[in-house]
């Protein structure tokens, strides 16, 4: 069976990312400790988290 994949364009690619972002902001909304580990987390690790994995779709974007 022949599947119909085409690529990910860049306004598929920002709906995953809203809709992902959609979803931690929800479980952090309806699970309390989830919150307060958040809070109690220095901002700065999230950024470099988002960097870090951020790199390797960046990198393929990037290439031509």
């Amino acid at each position: 069976m022949k599947c119909n994949l085409k690529k990910l364009d860049y306004t598929d690619l920002a709906l995953v990312k809203l809709a992902s972002a959609a979803m931690v902001l929800f479980i952090i909304r309806i699970w309390p400790a989830a919150m307060s580990w958040v809070h109690s987390v220095n901002a700065w690790w999230f950024l470099v988290a988002a960097v870090v994995l951020a790199i390797k779709p960046a990198m393929r974007c990037c290439k031509k």
